[in-house]
């Protein structure tokens, strides 16, 4: 019998490694990571959205140093994450080019504060993620702010994560709060899309 602890558990190893992995990636893996990803990020999205929510990678992240800015090729309203001085709610702002840092030294938009609610006007929202399996489940950093926000969004937004191509695994470990995604892009593969529904 599963306790509900050994899912915890095994993201947590897991988490560890797939970490580790990403901070030994050579920069010019990584760049060139940035740009497919950002690429097939773009071109699946034109003309689907007219308010997108998204982050701003961190240099070990797919996307790193092209999004959110290749995301204003769409002409949408871009919504990025502010991480809150306390609680693990995240709050939106929309991005109008400049950044700043905020807490855990994350970049975020300077603009004003729409709230956690504002998440329900995006028609897509793409999440960050370590790893992604093949129902749509993905494997965060722990903090479980994308856990929270993904509760604001509406039910037919389409939900996409980015990764690195071996971090599209066959099955993570699953817990109940665990939102599936639509889609994963990925550097080699660009969108693809997956079945949120465990086997």
């Amino acid at each position: 019998m599963t306790t509900p602890a050994e899912p915890a558990l095994a993201k947590t190893v897991l988490r560890e490694r797939l970490l580790a992995a990403r901070l030994a990636r050579p920069p010019a893996e990584r760049a060139a990571a940035a740009d497919a990803v950002a690429a097939a990020l773009v071109g699946a999205l034109r003309g689907r959205v007219s308010t997108l929510a998204a982050f701003v990678p961190d240099p070990e992240e797919p996307g790193s140093g092209r999004l959110p800015e290749a995301l204003t090729a769409l002409g949408a309203r871009l919504l990025l994450p502010v991480v809150p001085s306390t609680g693990r709610v995240l709050d939106w702002a929309e991005h109008t080019g400049e950044l700043e840092v905020g807490r855990y030294g994350l970049s975020q938009p300077v603009g004003p504060r729409l709230g956690a609610d504002a998440l329900a006007a995006a028609d897509a929202v793409v999440v960050p993620a370590l790893a992604v399996d093949r129902y749509g489940i993905r494997l965060g950093r722990g903090g479980g702010y994308y856990d929270r926000a993904l509760a604001y969004a509406r039910p037919d937004a389409v939900l996409v994560t980015l990764v690195f191509d071996d971090e599209r695994l066959e099955e993570l470990p699953r817990e109940a709060h665990d939102r599936p995604v639509d889609a994963v892009v990925t550097p080699s593969g660009g969108w693809q899309d997956l079945a949120p529904t465990a086997g």
